[in-house]
């Protein structure tokens, strides 16, 4: 499959029930420009990915409890994967942002990157990968 210019980006939509602190952890940790505010959407770009953070339905959101630190949505059927520069850097700013970058220990390598696991702010499963060195 070869790359075609015309195409929209690639991405993925996010539902959240904390709209701004959702999207101000992915756009300072991932160094994503916000490209649209609405009062239940922000969309947050890069060269070549759009990620979309949704706002859940109050009815939704008075039943959804968020703890501190927030319990990892492991039941979900998805983990998003996002490049990064370097996982110790990611590690660090993620705390301060509200989600965890896991231990150095629970790193693999595979295919020509190094990974890890964390989550957001939200609990939201998340891939961290930097390239193989």
């Amino acid at each position: 499959m070869t790359a075609d210019s015309n195409l929209p980006k690639h991405g993925a939509v996010l539902f959240a029930k904390d709209l701004p602190r959702v999207a101000a952890f992915y756009r300072e940790l991932l160094g994503m420009t916000q490209t649209l505010s609405e009062k239940r959407l922000i969309v947050l770009e890069s060269e070549t990915y759009q990620l979309v953070i949704h706002g859940i339905p109050k009815q939704v959101t008075d039943r959804l409890n968020i703890t501190v630190p927030p319990k990892r949505r492991v039941d979900l059927p998805i983990k998003l994967v996002f490049p990064v520069k370097s996982l110790a850097e990611t590690r660090a700013a993620a705390v301060a942002l509200g989600g965890q970058v896991d231990d150095a220990s629970a790193q693999f390598s595979s295919r020509g990157f190094t990974a890890c696991d964390g989550y957001d702010p939200e609990g939201n499963v998340l891939q961290f990968r930097e390239a193989a060195r």
